[in-house]
Parts: C-alpha cells; structure tokens; sequence
C-alpha cells in the first residue's frame, strides 16, 4: 500500500523516535514507506538503548547482525512463559540438571527422591522416566545431581543421617542403562555436594577435626563403579588435602576443564562495562589474592572412604564427627575454652602450616615450558579464611596424572613432612557465598554471594559480619583469574548468616539464571548484563537450569514442590501455529514436467 501524500522519512522517523517499539511495529503495516522507515538501524539503535536502559557505551553483542535482530532476540527469545508445571514430587525441591545432549534432566528433593525426566516427547511436554527412593541408604533427602560427560551414569548426593543424629553426606552413583545403583561414597560435609571430574571418576570430600577452631579437608578421586580385578587395583585415591582455620571447611567443589579459550562463547566488553558502571558511581573493586601458605596443625591419618565388594561405603571411626553445617562442635568448644587459648590455637596452626604446608603452583596465568598451550583442568570450591561464613573461591588445579586412581596412593604423601596442599589461587568476594555455575565453555565462574557491609573488621571467627538483602551475581574470567568489576543485582534472599542455603544458578551461551528466595527466578543477558525476565513461584526458587540443547528451554525448581517449564515466545508461537496442508499437486503438469526432465537428460543437456 502507498501513501497518498507521503511525508519525509526524515519527519516519520523522527515520528518513530517517540513511540513505543510495539507502536513502531504495528505502524510499518501502513504502507511501504513507514515499512523501510521501521527497520531503520538507527531507529532501532535508539529503541534498543532506551528500553533495555543499557549504558551507550556498551558495545552491541559481536554476533548481532542488525539492531533490530537483536531487540528481537532479547525481547522474543528469552524462556519467560510458563508451558507446563510438574508436581510429582512430594517435598521441596531442591536441585535439576540437564544431562549434556539435553534429552532428559533429573531432580532431586526434600522427599529424598531423585527423579528422571524426558524432554523429548513429540507434543512437547515433560514426563516422568524413572524415580528413585534414598531412604531405604538412610538419607534424610537428595540434594544435587550431575550426569557424567557421556550421560551413562548419574552423581546424586544427599544428606546421610549417621549414628548419634549427626548429618553427614553421601554420593550415590546409578546406572542410566538400567537404574542400578553402582556405588556409593560417603561426602562430609554434606554441602560439598560432589562432582564428576571425568567420565569414569567423581570427587568427594572428608572432614577431620584436629583443633577447636581448625580443621583439615581432604578431597578424594573416586572410581565411579568396581571392575572384576577391583581386589588388586586402587578405586580411591587422594587428590589433595587442605587445612582449614577459623572454623572454615571446604564446600561446593566443582570441576573447570580450561581450554586455551582463543574462541569464548561470550565475548565480554570488560572495559565499556567498568566505564558505564563507574558513571553511575558503581565502582566495586574486588579483592583478589594469591595464597602462598596456609596454617595447619597435624592431623590424624587420613581417612579414606569405606567400600565394600560392590562399592558401598561404611561410616568409619570419624563418622560421628558433625559437620561444618551444625556448627555444634565449634559451639560447645568455645563454651569450654578461654577466648586466649583459641588465640593460642590459630597461632599454633599457623605456624605449624608454615612448616607443613607445601608451595604453591607457579602462576596459573604464566605458561610454563611443560604445559605450554595444554588445556587445564581447575578444582573450584569455596571457604574462607576469617570465618565460617564461605566467602572466598578456591582454586587448584588438577595435573593429567591425578586424574586416575591408579599408582601410589598414601605412600608418598605420608613420608613427606609438606603434607598439606596449600591453595594456587583465592579470590575473596567480600560477602557469604551461595551459589556458583559455569558457563558452557568453562571460562567464566558465576557466582552468587550476598555482601557485608563495606569496610567491616571480623574480630569474632564466630561472628561473621551481617549479610546484605540484596544477592550480588559476580563474574570470574578464569583465562585471567580476575574477577570482573562489576555484578548483577535484582534478586534478594533473606535468611541470616547461620541459615543460608545454596541458590543453584545456570548459565547458558547467551543468559544467566538463578532462583532467589523472593520467590522468583531471574533471568540476565551475559553480554548487556542486565534483567530480562522474573519467574514467579508460590515460594523459595532454588534451582535453575537451561537445556544445553536450546537455551530457549529453563526449568525452575522450588519450595512449593514444584518443578516449572519455561519456553521464549517464539517457541510457544512455533509450537501452537497449525502446520500448513501439503499443497495439491497437479497429477497432469508433473507428469508433464518429469517427462520433460527426463528427454533432457536423454538429449545431453543439464
């Protein structure tokens, strides 16, 4: 359609500068005049900035193609509309993962139960493939699951209720061949949680009290399952052992498999960012650290995790000891003991890790001769070294050849007098963790953490400084090992210090989610870093995760027991738009053609 007396485009798209981008849409259906002038890139420019409110000197995200397209993709391709909701659980849940080809993810629960879903279902919708029972092992719930590189077996850990109402962990690994329970690995603390560090080996970890205040972590390889000749060969080996003072432990291990990153998924504009931020008087400045010894004191002998034949695990001597998560071994002692002989204790374990401890790795930024160009593999964890409170990111990394239980396992570490590993990296974020995920490459950390007030002091290790409302998001470039100089903020949680809870985030190529205790979920763009959508819940949202297969598919997890299935509006619109009838074909005019079709190849012609 023409326009009878058409105006400039100059004066229609300065028309269009003043409206709503929905208005812009429906008025380039006018005529064809208007059409051009809507898809105009400057207009569209200024649409973008102001109504996502980004900073203009953030850059575009490299990959966009038009202004346009890229509203489009923040405006229609973010999983924000509700599809489906699953309620077979019985309890609060509290953990989902997705296996790595996205066919089916798993759940774990309050009702001690880890289910097995299928996505793949030709109408779209979610149902329920297997579920399976942990207390029959004596666990109080599950609470996390990883499915393995190959999606062939699955890492569930949970709270296992031990003799004297103590809580200690446990990981179970079953079978996705046939359900099988293969293994099962006892995890203390509890909130460790575990993980896969290849497709055949898992992490766990110990707790050994050697003082009031200071103890000591000991992180073990395990093999996932026992193989016939299992009598004459290790399934357990020990990875690295790290003492704790102030009434820290070590918690939330994950793995990183640092790639030499030359091709990122994400390219993130660290410097426009950091200028935007510092023109709206955001300048937080983290602090980062490296470790060159830690104190210890000297511990019992190490305790290794107890299988049976078929890879089970039995409570040993030390299975009584409570957790870091009870907090009542350190409550009872200070109760017993004068604040100077706690003072006399951290001294002492200072100095006795200054004798103990081994170095450090050389920088993990510089290369060295022998692993020149060699992909990395980094162990994540948090603790902390001023309180109980987890406020630091740990990081040591994993050489090729502890990557397998077999060889020596004790002997070597033992004859040694540096018997304690110190950390290669730490980085304090200045507040209580909660939460942390990798994005899909492994270059970035994420991380959850509520802040304390700036400039505070901890005299108390006991009385950790109040945590903010407000859940601050950070970003950790682990090519560089810096944190980036700014976080994301919208979602809140409220619990204090002593009864915080992990908020499991997930980050796919383009978004980063995480659940909050508002009853929300929350869902920012990687690049713009800002809020793009809330996902509403009857209570606490403590887990999400995107589909590996399509990041427009986001599940939420939450206290009202219900799993949630988010889909972008575009998938919705695919899915509930009729298929279009085959056409009717003219019987006549194709024989006709394919006659045709046929003397032309007779003839000799193309």
């Amino acid at each position: 359609m023409e326009c009878g007396s058409a105006l400039p485009d100059s004066l229609v798209l300065e028309i269009f500068l003043h409206l709503p981008h929905d208005a812009v849409l429906r008025a380039g259906l006018t005529c064809r005049q208007w059409l051009a002038v809507s898809r105009d890139e400057f207009l569209w420019r200024e649409l973008f900035y102001s109504y996502y409110r980004i900073p203009r000197c953030v850059p575009r995200h490299p990959a966009a193609v038009s202004w346009f397209r890229e509203f489009q993709r923040l405006f229609d391709c973010i999983p924000c509309v509700e599809v489906q909701t699953l309620k077979e659980h019985s309890d609060q849940v509290l953990h989902l993962a997705f296996s790595h080809q996205g066919h089916r993810f798993s759940s774990c629960s309050k009702d001690c139960t880890v289910k097995l879903w299928d996505t793949e279902r030709p109408d779209g919708y979610i149902s329920l493939v297997h579920s399976t029972s942990m207390r029959q092992f004596n666990w109080g719930y599950t609470q996390f699951s990883q499915f393995n590189a190959d999606d062939s077996l699955l890492l569930v850990s949970g709270v296992y209720l031990g003799p004297h109402h103590s809580s200690s962990g446990e990981i179970a690994v079953i079978s996705l061949e046939n359900y099988t329970l293969l293994s099962r690995v006892r995890n203390k603390p509890y909130d460790v949680f575990g993980c896969w560090l290849n497709e055949t080996h898992l992490i766990s970890g110990n707790l050994h009290w050697i003082g009031n205040m200071t103890s000591c972590s000991v992180l073990w390889l395990n093999k996932a399952f026992q193989d016939i000749e299992s009598e004459n060969v290790s399934v357990v080996k020990r990875l690295f052992k790290i003492q704790n003072v102030n009434a820290s432990t070590i918690r939330t291990v994950m793995v990183a498999h640092c790639r030499r990153h030359d091709n990122p998924d994400l390219l993130l504009d660290y410097d426009a960012q950091s200028r935007a931020r510092q023109q709206n008087g955001q300048n937080h400045q983290p602090l980062l650290f490296d470790v060159g010894a830690s104190g210890s004191d000297e511990e019992d002998e190490d305790e290794a995790p107890h299988r049976d034949v078929n890879g089970r695990c039995f409570p040993g001597p030390h299975s009584a000891q409570p957790t870091m998560s009870g907090l009542d071994h350190i409550i009872q002692s200070r109760k017993s003991l004068a604040p100077t002989e706690l003072a006399i204790e951290t001294q002492v374990a200072k100095m006795m890790g200054e004798v103990h401890t081994k170095a450090p790795e050389p920088d993990l930024n510089e290369p060295t001769s022998s692993d020149d160009g060699e992909d990395k593999t980094y162990l994540l964890f948090t603790t902390g070294s001023l309180t109980y409170s987890p406020h630091q990111i740990g990081i040591k990394r994993i050489k090729p050849d502890q990557m397998t239980t077999s060889g020596p396992v004790l002997c070597e570490e033992r004859s040694s007098v540096e018997f304690f590993d110190s950390l290669d990296h730490v980085i304090d974020i200045h507040g209580h963790i909660i939460g942390m995920g990798l994005s899909p490459d492994h270059r970035y950390l994420y991380v959850n953490s509520r802040a304390w007030p700036s400039g505070c002091v901890i005299s108390d290790p006991m009385s950790p400084p109040p945590i903010a409302e407000e859940i601050d998001l950070h970003v950790i470039d682990l090519k560089s090992l810096r944190e980036e100089r700014r976080s994301l903020r919208a979602h809140r949680a409220f619990t204090p210090n002593d009864e915080c809870f992990f908020i499991f985030l997930d980050v796919s190529r383009d978004f980063v989610a995480s659940g909050a205790e508002d009853k929300h979920g929350y869902i920012w763009d990687r690049h713009y870093n800002i809020c793009l959508a809330r996902l509403a819940h009857d209570d606490v949202v403590n887990s999400v995760a995107f589909s590996p297969a399509d990041q427009e598919l986001l599940l939420s997890a939450s206290d009202d027991s219900t799993i949630k299935v988010w889909r972008s509006p575009r998938m919705v619109r695919l899915v509930q738009t009729p298929a279009r009838p085959p056409r009717p074909r003219n019987l006549l005019s194709n024989w006709l053609s394919r006659g045709k079709n046929s003397m032309s190849a007779v003839n000799g012609k193309p």
